[in-house]
């Protein structure tokens, strides 16, 4: 039986009022043609999705992830449940209008360029064409790909098809975005970018769903995060309640003279065993020391001809809202600062010259009509009755009267 009743949010609970997702008792069968269970993707499943929070679907593959994201996105139906977005049906037609989905697999028209693309998408939220214009030439800037916007999509690679699938997912501007899998096949600055966009999004208040397999990309942008594993939730919080290790602790200070620290540890000593301490220095992670390097090559004016990064978010996804200071590691975000821009030429290089343009214009040149020679009539054959009388003339001269 499929759930359609919607209940509408309780006004005495502000919570309540912030949902922008409310799923309860959700739960999704597969059967087969004879109607026999072949499969329960998700297993009463409840959780809530709130204003201008970054939520994580997490879990290994078949654990239900993409069933859920089908479900909210009105494209399954539940076999039992409830589930509300924006306080309706997820099947509702107003609400698909405020939603930007990127799924797993980027489903684009091969052999539509960048910008026709996104004219393509724009069109279908009825957007006027300079508004759809203005929108794709931010995104294709934003997403790094203004030097391939000729190119059509099936030439990309997996990674530029990525940055155009995530364009697409923003050209109507939506209040919910779902994402599956938006880092797969990005190179590291392009990871970096999107996380940076996603933060800018819900500090506007947008409300994001990600689903990924790469952990570190969850940890660094997500509020709350739920941990799917055989259909059903097996954790749920945010990631300070689920990862915060309470039974250690650790302190970090600038470095310490020998002195300085033989006295710390004789201190800590009286309390805790030699073999519970340990002290070492500090590493960044391998994301973070990357960056750096590309970002010292960047300042060194090296040349690439990929995927282009550090570009503006988009004007209109922006909006008005007051930024907070960028932080040190944020790629995408310091480049939203006003910041003078370095200027870049493109020199147009025209092709060899392969063709003789002198003998071509010569051909091209009319030619004096030459008259036609007229062809020779026929001869017609002679009168059957004149030829016999010859032919009887001759054999009489041949023969003489004796």
């Amino acid at each position: 039986m499929i759930a359609t009743e919607v209940t509408q949010p309780n006004p005495s609970n502000p919570q309540s009022a912030e949902n922008i997702i409310v799923v309860r008792g959700l739960t999704k069968v597969f059967k087969d043609f004879w109607g026999r269970s072949k499969a329960r993707a998700v297993d009463n499943v409840d959780f809530e999705v709130r204003r201008g929070e970054v939520f994580g679907l997490l879990g290994p593959n078949g654990s239900g992830k993409s069933t859920t994201i089908k479900m909210l996105l009105g494209l399954l139906y539940p076999t039992k449940g409830h589930i509300e977005v924006f306080g309706k049906s997820p099947r509702d037609v107003k609400t698909k209008s405020r939603i930007g989905y990127l799924p797993e697999e980027s489903y684009l028209y091969r052999y539509l360029n960048s910008g026709e693309t996104l004219d393509f998408f724009g069109n279908l939220f009825d957007l006027p064409p300079e508004e759809r214009k203005r929108r794709s030439e931010q995104l294709m800037e934003m997403v790094g790909l203004n030097q391939a916007r000729t190119r059509s999509v099936g030439e990309f690679s997996k990674g530029m098809q990525r940055r155009i699938g995530l364009a697409q997912a923003l050209i109507n501007d939506p209040d919910l975005v779902i994402l599956d899998e938006p880092t797969a096949g990005l190179d590291p600055i392009g990871c970096r970018e999107v996380k940076d966009l996603i933060l800018a999004l819900a500090r506007r208040g947008k409300t994001v769903i990600l689903s990924s397999h790469l952990l570190s990309d969850v940890e660094d942008v997500c509020d709350r995060v739920v941990i799917y594993y055989g259909g059903k939730i097996q954790a749920a919080g945010t990631l300070e309640e689920l990862l915060t290790e309470r039974h250690s602790m650790r302190i970090t200070t600038p470095p310490l003279s020998r002195e300085t620290l033989d006295r710390v540890l004789d201190t800590i000593r009286k309390d805790v065993s030699d073999d519970k301490v340990r002290v070492d220095n500090p590493t960044q992670n391998l994301e973070s020391y990357f960056l750096g390097v590309v970002e010292r090559a960047k300042a060194s004016s090296a040349q690439t001809s990929g995927a282009t990064s550090g570009a503006r978010v988009a004007e209109y996804l922006r909006g008005d809202a007051v930024q907070p200071p960028s932080a040190p590691n944020k790629v995408l975000e310091r480049f939203t600062a006003p910041q003078p821009v370095a200027e870049v030429r493109v020199v147009e290089v025209k092709p060899e010259e392969t063709v003789n343009q002198t003998k071509l214009a010569a051909l091209a040149k009319p030619t004096s009509a030459v008259p036609a020679t007229p062809e020779k009539e026929p001869q017609k054959p002679a009168d059957l009755s004149k030829a016999n009388e010859k032919l009887s003339s001759l054999l009489g001269n041949q023969n003489p009267k004796k």
